[in-house]
């Protein structure tokens, strides 16, 4: 696995997660402060629903993604050209997709997730 925005997304929510539990356990032994604890508490569950969402809905999996730039030289021309790949089913699946000069790089990482969704069967 690698390091995606939405890996990062979960990893701050249960540091937050750990901070405001860490928060109640420290207000439970002050007087009065019930209603304290049961904000912690509350905005606990509330981090909670929300990494469980992230964490079901496989986006993670489609950002862990790698494009890079193939070349290939047939005679005296060198063609250059996006390539992006991903495992399945315990194999890596290499995917062509698309001439450097047709393509930018974020449209060839937009198009391998597409990609990739259809190939996992994600959407």
């Amino acid at each position: 696995m690698h390091t995606t925005s939405t890996r990062v997304r979960i990893k701050a929510l249960k540091t937050d997660i750990k901070e405001f539990n860490r928060e109640a356990r420290l207000l439970a032994k002050v007087p009065m402060m019930a209603p304290a604890i049961r904000e912690r508490h509350a905005e606990v569950e509330r981090l909670k629903e929300e990494v469980k969402k992230l964490e079901s809905s496989d986006r993670a999996r489609i950002e862990d993604l790698h494009v890079w730039e193939m070349e290939k030289v047939k005679g005296s021309k060198t063609y250059t050209y996006w390539m992006a790949g991903w495992r399945k089913d315990g194999k890596i699946r290499n995917v062509h997709l698309g001439s450097i000069k047709k393509i930018s790089e974020k449209e060839a990482l937009e198009k391998a997730r597409k990609m990739k969704a259809e190939a996992l069967e994600i959407m």
